[in-house]
């Protein structure tokens, strides 16, 4: 019995997890992502030339004060060398989201103005045999009052390369995120930019 009560709860904490397996830290509630009217389910495939300008973000079934912060990363960029880890690829830091006050398809939208510290760039993974997806990582955090990126971590954001979230949060002072999501495209897709959504 005790055996199953621990599967059971393993298995809800992977099921509803909305941060690829192995992230840390893991988070449960949905970010709403939107290219166009293409609402990205947690993990989906989609090409790079749908991705290559920033989404629209929202969060359903909550009321968000306040400002927040997002980041986007890659978590599967190669590495150098044949034996060589899979590292980070910042895409993008933005700051000073806020309720719009408008909605899509049942999300409150957030807005910002802000395109820093680190502006976004879309997936453009590089080609790869065997071909590997990268998983791109959209995580929100509240945003502390007077936020700036912490001096530790001024090199990394401004190269965006390897960048730890775990320390990025510890050295930022950010509380534990409150949504994320993440979807995958495929290395080496060469699609051309301005192509839409296939059906």
């Amino acid at each position: 019995m005790l055996f199953t009560t621990v599967a059971a709860i393993l298995f809800a904490g992977t099921a509803f997890a909305q941060t690829p397996a192995g992230f840390a830290p893991a988070v449960n509630k949905t970010l709403d992502v939107y290219y166009g009217t293409t609402y990205i389910t947690p993990g989906l495939l989609v090409k790079k030339s749908s991705v290559s300008k920033i989404p629209v973000i929202g969060v359903a079934n909550a009321t968000l004060t306040g400002k927040y912060l997002l980041a986007m990363i890659d978590i599967d960029a190669p590495g150098q060398g044949a034996n060589a880890k899979r590292g980070t690829v910042l895409h993008a830091l933005l700051t000073d989201w806020t309720a719009s006050g408008a909605t899509q398809n049942g999300s409150t939208l957030l807005t910002t103005k802000a395109t820093g510290p680190a502006s976004y760039f879309g997936p453009a993974p590089p080609a790869e045999t065997p071909q590997h997806p990268h998983k791109y990582l959209f995580i929100l955090h509240e945003q502390p009052a007077n936020f700036a990126v912490p001096a530790s971590q001024k090199a990394v954001v401004q190269s965006r390369l390897n960048i730890d979230w775990v320390k990025f949060i510890a050295d930022a002072k950010l509380s534990e995120p409150l949504y994320a999501n993440y979807l995958q495209v495929q290395s080496g897709d060469n699609t051309k930019r301005g192509m839409e959504f296939e059906a």
